[in-house]
């Protein structure tokens, strides 16, 4: 669609939270946090479900819709006139085996009522399932043997947003389904058993203003039809039928693209008539489970996929059609505390894309059409001079709103450039093309622009320009920005390009190489995080966690060769930095922060928040340096290993820094709150990268072992 929704329902929604959360000292008021349920949708519509089993959209990054903003369900015992409506509060939540539905225990008075979420495609199905206690179902059968009408049934309140508005909205009652409709999005709503339809007003001005949230489901409308009928909120009541009372509910959101009203009435009406029971709604996500991730079954609660279900499922929910992912679910539309999570930033983007490559090759995980996606997309949004821009809309590839696309703006000294994520993407492309399609002539061309990219942003002295630094907060010359460029040179002097190319960027490698040393801090054994106007900020920063890979890549490099000497200094760095970062609170968890002094996001707390991203980076960089130095027959290399191990254990399936459905939040406070974007795509990258690397190496031991008894006879 390729039009910013208005905010008007979002603000309605974001005033609630900052009523809840005002005074709060582990909570941002006004946020819309996905910091504890669940979420369904591996396609390109994201639906969060909170552990009282409302549903929410996070779609719109990936789809270009809305969806629901706000929804409610309760359950009423035998139908009626809902006085007597139990409204679900918390239920106990897991996903079912490999796939992406989202199963909520209800724990009730009368019994136990269970919810199956599972988003397919633009399709969301919510499918009610009613056991009740023993006694209550006998009395209820008894009393109503007589009438047929007597059943259970779910309210539910469902609040849609079409292109983010709370005004100008229509509704349509299509008899059996209900259409809310702004202009371009039209969402619809059907159920599998009878379906009773009321509106709702939305909260006037002086409720805007009352000290207490409005909540749903609003007071009776008095017959003010016009207004509801105006209202993005729809009142449901749906009948629990049969043996074991049961129902479907369906949502659809559609866009100009997507037909007209009698196909997408068809489509609704179809998604429940087929996923009436509970079967055939585990069924759809075990076949949507089965061709999103290669290799699972979905057949039972033992993952086909082992630990990386854990890593690809989110990594996946987070992932558009056409490869691009967000960063993370947008949790502050208003960006008033953060700048925004819903885009595609191209560093994010590619350093996931090659750690799946890595982990892919490692461990067979069948994601060559991930793979694919990546590469073309990146070669569709490459700007003319061979860069990337700050960020982009990753359902249509257009520029996002930023603070860092100075490549963009004519007549600007290109500081507001973040240059390491052009770097991550060429290095990506590079090694796509060595080892997936060395046949893609659109990418070696991307390549080749890229190549140019990064000379026009290279000082003489062998370091990167000043720019933006990978955190987003601040501007110098980065250790971690030369880190990225040494990777994406090296990477490129080994990608099947012309010989010309290969060693110009070889040349530009060993260039950054020796320009590393203007970054060396001698007082701390240690690379700093930046040279500043000439000056050395010699504090400690995750980001510089980078080297090692850099290193790695550059060692690979024929005639290009680390020498003891630089061995030496990464040994000191990554010790100094390691145990620099670590945190150990008196609390639950611990891990590293994000760099030295980081004031981000603390509220009350003394200390930097514990970042699942620089966490499971420690991890990653840990080994790839053990890699290194048994590679130089140092004997650092079992020390690293350890320290790898050490950290990915924090963020492993089941680890200190794992949350609801194994997600990774970015940070946590202190006390083991989670906070910001949950799950982020990027320390899901970098644990499965980890992972598959220390698992090859333990068979690489084992295989060794086996065969030294043959070697000494």
């Amino acid at each position: 669609m390729g039009v910013v929704p208005d905010d008007t329902m979002n603000l309605h929604s974001a005033l609630n939270d900052v009523k809840r959360s005002r005074g709060d000292s582990r909570r941002f008021p006004g946020e819309r946090r996905s910091t504890a349920g669940l979420f369904s949708g591996l396609d390109d519509r994201l639906v969060h479900v909170a552990p009282d089993g409302s549903v929410r959209d996070y779609s719109y990054p990936l789809s270009g819709l809305v969806g629901i903003e706000q929804s409610r369900f309760g359950l009423e015992l035998e139908g009626g006139d809902g006085d007597d409506v139990d409204w679900l509060e918390g239920g106990e939540q897991r996903y079912v085996g490999d796939t992406a539905v989202v199963e909520t225990t209800h724990q009730l008075d009368v019994g136990t009522l269970v919810q199956y979420d599972v988003t397919i495609g633009r399709l969301h199905l919510t499918h009610f399932e009613l056991e009740l206690e023993h006694e209550l179902e006998r009395e209820r059968k008894r009393e109503n043997a007589d009438d047929d009408r007597a059943h259970p049934s779910i309210h539910a309140c469902l609040g849609f947003a079409p292109e983010g508005r709370v005004g100008r909205t229509g509704q349509l009652r299509h008899d059996d389904a209900v259409e809310i409709y702004h202009d371009r999005e039209r969402d619809f709503v059907a159920a599998s058993t009878p379906l009773e339809v009321d509106g709702q007003i939305p909260p006037n001005f002086e409720e805007l203003l009352d000290d207490e949230p409005v909540e749903l489901p609003r007071p009776d409308a008095d017959g003010r039809y016009e207004e509801t009928s105006l209202s993005p909120i729809a009142m449901l009541e749906v009948a629990l039928t049969g043996e074991r009372p049961s129902a479907t509910i369906a949502t659809l959101l559609t866009g100009p693209t997507d037909g007209d009203r009698p196909d997408a009435l068809e489509r609704v009406r179809a998604g429940v008539a087929d996923h009436a029971d509970r079967t055939a709604v585990l069924e759809a996500g075990r076949s949507q489970a089965r061709q999103r991730f290669q290799g699972a079954d979905g057949e039972s609660d033992e993952s086909a996929l082992g630990g990386t279900v854990h890593d690809l499922r989110p990594l996946c929910l987070l992932r558009g059609p056409n490869g691009s992912r967000i960063a993370g679910p947008e949790f502050d539309p208003f960006f008033r505390y953060s700048g925004g999570y819903g885009y595609t930033w191209f560093r994010d983007d590619a350093e996931i894309a090659a750690f799946l490559l890595a982990a892919d090759r490692r461990a067979d995980l069948g994601l060559e059409e991930w793979h694919r996606r990546s590469a073309q997309f990146y070669v569709e949004t490459q700007l003319e001079d061979g860069t990337w821009p700050h960020r982009v809309w990753p359902h249509n590839g257009e520029i996002a709103p930023g603070w860092a696309h100075g490549r963009l703006e004519a007549g600007t000294d290109g500081v507001d450039y973040q240059a390491d994520q052009t770097a991550s993407v060429a290095a990506y492309l590079a090694t796509y093309l060595r080892l997936v399609d060395d046949e893609d002539d659109d990418v070696r061309s991307a390549l080749v622009a890229a190549l140019d990219g990064l000379d026009d942003t290279l000082g003489d002295d062998g370091l990167p320009e000043r720019v933006q630094n990978a955190w987003e907060n601040m501007t110098g010359r980065f250790t971690h920005t030369a880190a990225t460029y040494l990777e994406a040179y090296a990477a490129i002097a080994r990608a099947p390009i012309d010989d010309e190319r290969r060693e110009r960027a070889a040349d530009r490698a060993r260039e950054v190489y020796e320009g590393l040393d203007l970054l060396w801090a001698p007082d701390r054994e240690c690379y700093g995080l930046r040279l500043d106007d000439g000056d050395l900020d010699d504090r400690l920063d995750g980001s510089t966690f980078a080297l090692a890979s850099a290193h790695l890549e550059y060692d690979a490099v024929a005639d290009l060769d680390v020498d003891e000497n630089r061995l030496s200094r990464l040994v000191s760095h990554f010790e100094t930095a390691i145990d620099g970062l670590y945190r150990d609170p008196d609390g639950p968890i611990e891990g590293l922060a994000r760099f030295e002094d980081d004031p981000w996001r603390v509220r009350d707390q003394g200390e930097p928040k514990i970042w699942t991203v620089t966490t499971a980076w420690g991890a990653h960089a840990a080994a790839e340096l053990s890699t290194l130095l048994a590679d130089h027959d140092h004997d650092g290399a079992d020390e690293f290993d350890d320290r790898a191990r050490g950290l990915l254990a924090l963020v492993e399936p089941g680890g200190t820094l794992r949350r609801a459905g194994e997600y990774l939040p970015e940070q946590l406070f202190d006390d083991g709150t989670a906070d910001s974007a949950t799950p982020l795509g990027w320390p899901h990258a970098l644990r499965l990268a980890t992972a598959t690397a220390l698992e090859e190496a333990d068979r690489s031991d084992v295989d060794a072992a086996a065969d030294e008894p043959a070697a000494q006879d």
